[in-house]
């Protein structure tokens, strides 16, 4: 299968000092690209060198640097309580990011363009395994709607660009990711991250018992951030939603998103476990059902970026100890 792009391209990963946008820096550099012998270069601007939200400084930018392909990895992210309490914040940044780096990247002819979405763009009660091409049948989750519209406006941004002016954007939609680089803020944090520092911190400060939020009902599907890394540059070299092989929905028709994760789900009760006992946690697991559980559940169909050849190679036992042994290294 050929490679649509090439050692010596100019690659800019927007998002660079994220947990995925760092994972995709260190696997595009562990592949080969970035190598001087080749005359390739990462662009890693950081949010100080560059405002994506400031449309006449994404402009300049890219009129100096030229990059020949774009990863969009930068977003305003958060769990259910930032993501509840911001709305207006995380609609309004996340627009101005996307659309500012899609309109000036397809300005400026950049090659390929990969635009990283979320899962929770998908509607609350979507049918199990969730499949691309249920993407706007129903209702979203209310906690992270702002978020998940956003995301929306994102992939058919890229989608439009490309039926109507031929320009190569594609689109991944990741499940719940983890792993080194994660947000451990107490606010701020995805259901991983948030489990992760409450049971280390719990065993550290020998807490007689921990509370974690909702009922612990919930399925939710995790993948750690280096199997995401491997699946973008995997898509940017083979996938091409208009070759013969391209993946197609029910319709028949050609797609330019797809999903990216593990295909299997777990509880949030036995993920608490699995964490606990990882961090040799020995207290008391508390469940408040005061709060709110988000989506009942959420499981990717992974079937067609697998077809193509990628699928995903870490375990969720052995990614959550390697995350909780780096926690522990980075805050004992």
């Amino acid at each position: 299968m050929s490679k649509y792009i090439s050692l010596n391209e100019k690659i800019f990963v927007a998002g660079s000092s994220g947990m995925a946008g760092s994972a995709i820096v260190r696997q595009l550099y562990k592949q080969g690209y970035g190598n001087s012998i080749h005359n390739g270069i990462i662009y890693t601007p950081s949010r100080k060198e560059l405002d994506l939200s400031d449309f006449k400084a994404v402009e300049e930018w890219f009129n100096k640097f030229t990059p020949s392909v774009v990863i969009l990895a930068a977003a305003k992210v958060g769990g259910i309580f930032a993501n509840a309490s911001y709305p207006g914040d995380f609609i309004l940044e996340n627009l101005k990011i996307q659309t500012n780096l899609v309109e000036v990247a397809w300005k400026y002819n950049v090659k390929r363009l990969l635009f990283l979405g979320s899962s929770c763009i998908y509607p609350k009660f979507s049918k199990q395994p969730i499949k691309e091409e249920h993407l706007m049948d129903s209702k979203l989750e209310k906690t992270n709607e702002a978020y998940a519209i956003a995301k929306i406006a994102g992939i058919k941004l890229c989608q439009f660009l490309r039926e109507q002016y031929g320009f190569d954007a594609i689109s991944l939609m990741p499940t719940n990711l983890y792993g080194e680089g994660d947000n451990y803020h107490p606010e701020e944090s995805h259901v991983m991250a948030s489990l992760i520092r409450k049971f280390c911190e719990g065993t550290k400060n020998k807490s007689p018992y921990i509370t974690c939020w909702g009922s612990g009902r919930p399925l939710r599907e995790f993948m750690h951030v280096d199997d995401l890394a491997s699946a973008v540059i995997f898509a940017l070299e083979k996938w091409n939603p208009d070759s013969k092989d391209a993946p197609l929905s029910e319709e028949g028709v050609s797609l330019t998103h797809l999903n990216v994760g593990t295909g299997i789900d777990i509880s949030i009760k036995d993920l608490a476990l699995k964490i606990a006992e990882t961090a040799k946690y020995e207290g008391e697991i508390k469940w408040d059902r005061n709060k709110p559980d988000g989506t009942p559940r959420k499981n990717l169909d992974i079937s067609k970026i697998t077809k193509l050849g990628w699928e995903p190679k870490i375990k969720l036992e052995e990614g959550i100890k390697k995350t909780v042994e780096k926690f522990f290294q980075e805050n004992n």
